[in-house]
């Protein structure tokens, strides 16, 4: 059945005291700014676990889907399991920042955050704090929407080097442990692998709490289109009068 465009279609097959986990999107034609439709659908429908499915549809044509697995959360077992030493650590809750939504950046190299991506153009660890737009009129975004949008930025953070990105992925896979609390989300680069012009990520999403997700990408080299943080720089519209954090 087709359905009006919405970034919770696939969210709202939750619900029963299922939680959404993974998130994975598949991105294999690009989507013009005309009329979208959606077509949802429940895969499998259990106790504990519960798959959803959704497509994108533009000119009567597949652009993008995605699937999406819920579980019923339960009794956290005992044990001590290794996890990563390091904590990525977001803005100082006290500090200014820019009006409206504009992103702050970071790497290990600035040893700072500011709302110019210019400044963290270099070949160390990035991260990004983001505040994410409603952008549907009349439609207030999930904490599971929110971690959707801002956790793209995994390609971002995991592809950026001293000369720009010059990857653009392909897909994109998110993995919750938890919903994100409050409304800023930050996303941090883990890894990057690449070879061959193809290039693999993962980050790690985290709020103010402490980090609960992980983010992965696949990518395909686009140098041809290389996007600098120059050009960052007059997108956000911050050249020249960002401060720093």
């Amino acid at each position: 059945m087709e359905r009006r465009w919405s970034f919770g279609e696939v969210d709202r097959h939750g619900g029963g005291g299922l939680v959404p986990v993974r998130l994975t999107v598949d991105l294999f034609k690009p989507a013009r700014m005309r009329r979208l439709a959606v077509t949802t659908r429940i895969v499998r429908e259990g106790n504990r676990i519960r798959l959803a499915e959704a497509t994108v549809m533009q000119d009567d044509a597949p652009v993008a889907r995605a699937a999406l697995v819920f579980l019923r959360p339960a009794e956290q077992p005992p044990g001590v399991v290794w996890t990563r030493d390091h904590e990525p650590v977001p803005p100082d809750p006290g500090m200014a920042r820019p009006p409206g939504h504009v992103p702050l950046w970071s790497s290990d190299a600035s040893g700072n955050w500011s709302a110019i991506p210019s400044g963290h153009e270099d070949s160390s660890r990035k991260r990004t704090w983001q505040r994410p737009l409603d952008v549907l009129a009349g439609e207030t975004g999930s904490p599971f929407v929110r971690a959707a949008m801002v956790g793209e930025q995994t390609s971002m953070v995991t592809n950026w080097s001293d000369l720009g990105v010059a990857f653009i992925n392909t897909d994109l896979t998110l993995a919750l442990a938890r919903m994100p609390i409050g409304p800023d989300i930050g996303v941090e680069a883990d890894n990057h692998l690449g070879g061959n012009g193809i290039a693999v990520g993962s980050a790690t999403l985290f709020d103010r709490h402490g980090v609960f997700g992980t983010g992965l990408i696949t990518a395909v080299a686009n140098a041809g289109r290389r996007i600098t943080a120059g050009r960052l720089d007059e997108v956000v519209g911050v050249a020249g009068r960002g401060s720093v954090f």
